[in-house]
C-alpha cells in the first residue's frame, strides 16, 4: 500500500527533505504499541542520522484511546505557538509519560516544552487543532491505516516488524539504497 498524501512542509519532520529515507510514522499518543515503537524509531534515527528523515502524523483511536485525541490537539497547539522544536519536545514527552494523559498532565507537558499550558489547554477545549488531527487521520485512512502505529519507508507501507530494530533497520538501509543497516561506508572511515 502507498502513502495517498505526500509528506509537505506542513508535516512534522525530523532530518532534511534530501534525506534518502523518510520514515512516516502514523501514531496515536495514547497507544502502548506506539510507546513502544517510540525508542525504536529514535533508534532509527540516530543509526541512521542524517540519511533519515522522520515525520509524524496523528491517527488518534478515540473509541480506545479517550486522551489520545487532546494530546493531539495539544502537540499540536503547541507547534502553532512555538514552531517545530517546541512540538519535539512536546512529542518526546508525552510518549515518556504516556499514562498520564490528562488535560491537567498535558499542561504540565506543554509547559516543559517551553508553552503557556494555559494557552495550550484552551486551545484544546476550544478545538482550534482538531480539523490538522483529523486531516492527518483521514489521510491515514486514504493510505489503508487501520491501526496504530503504521509506519512508510519513502511512501510504500512497512509491513515487517517494526519490533525487530534489525530487521527495521534493514528495511530502512534498503530504502535508502545501502546493502545493510549497520555502518554506511561515511561513518565507517570515521571509526578507522
Amino acid at each position: 500500500m502507498s502513502l495517498r498524501l505526500p509528506v509537505t512542509a506542513a508535516d512534522h519532520a525530523l532530518g532534511s527533505a534530501d534525506a534518502p529515507v523518510t520514515l512516516l510514522e502514523y501514531g496515536d499518543y495514547q497507544c502502548p504499541f506506539c510507546g513502544r515503537a517510540h525508542p525504536i524509531v529514535e533508534a532509527l534515527r540516530a543509526r541512521f542520522g542524517d540519511r533519515l528523515r522522520f515525520v509524524f502524523r496523528n491517527f488518534p483511536l478515540t473509541e480506545i484511546h479517550p486522551q489520545a485525541l487532546h494530546a493531539a490537539q495539544a502537540a499540536e497547539s503547541v507547534a502553532a505557538r512555538h514552531g517545530e522544536d517546541a512540538f519535539w519536545r512536546m512529542h518526546h514527552a508525552i510518549f515518556a509519560h504516556q499514562k498520564a494523559l490528562l488535560d491537567r498532565h498535558l499542561g504540565e507537558y506543554a509547559a516543559s516544552a517551553g508553552a503557556d499550558p494555559g494557552a495550550v489547554l484552551g486551545d484544546v477545549a476550544a478545538g482550534a487543532h482538531v480539523a490538522r488531527v483529523e486531516a492527518d487521520f483521514a489521510g491515514g485512512v486514504r493510505s489503508g491505516v487501520n491501526g496504530t502505529p503504521t509506519f512508510f519507508l519513502n511512501g510504500e507501507r512497512f509491513d515487517g516488524d517494526w519490533r525487530d530494530l534489525e530487521g527495521f533497520a534493514a528495511a530502512v538501509a534498503r530504502a535508502a539504497g545501502e546493502a545493510s543497516g549497520h555502518v554506511h561506508p561515511a561513518q565507517a572511515a570515521h571509526r578507522e
